[in-house]
């Protein structure tokens, strides 16, 4: 489960006419098809993660619960209920990484960060996240940051990789 940030939620009223903007529209678009989804996908863009209050504006929206729209939230890997950090970290968890060791690569991140799959820093710096096949088995093991792509990494060179991105 995603540590929950203690950062105080700062959506501002232009984020919020956006979305609400733009689930009227995704109202005339989908005729009821798919409205859900879409309107998650949407305030997730705007917001970049879907805390309470942005749940609580689309089940306003769409004229549903609050668990409804937090059981779909929470049912795609796709949505995230908590920030992500300034930099993504993602460890590929897929057969071939896995078998050359990204499973220790994998720990070694949640050990220096002090945090888990899903989570992030309590600074908002990193947060991490397993992957599956990202399409570099002959780099396996493979770890990115953001756009960067880190090949053939082991568990010692992890803290010498997120200092560069520490400063």
């Amino acid at each position: 489960m995603a540590k929950k940030i203690d950062v105080p939620f700062n959506g501002t009223k232009e984020q919020e006419e956006k979305l609400r903007k733009a689930i009227a529209e995704i109202k005339i678009e989908h005729k009821g098809q798919g409205l859900m989804i879409a309107a998650l996908q949407k305030a997730q863009e705007i917001y970049g993660y879907l805390p309470e209050a942005v749940q609580q504006i689309i089940a306003d929206e769409l004229g549903v619960s609050l668990a409804e729209v937090y059981g779909v939230a929470t049912f795609y890997a796709q949505f995230s209920l908590y920030p992500k950090g300034q930099y993504k970290i993602g460890v590929c968890l897929g057969t071939a990484c896995y078998v050359k060791g990204s499973g220790d690569v994998y720990k070694k991140v949640c050990d220096t960060l002090h945090i888990e799959g899903g989570q992030c820093t309590d600074d908002l710096k990193f947060s991490l996240d397993a992957t599956r096949c990202i399409g570099c088995c002959g780099l396996a093991p493979v770890m990115t940051i953001n756009d960067d792509v880190y090949g053939k990494v082991t568990p010692d060179e992890v803290e010498g990789i997120l200092a560069k991105y520490r400063d």
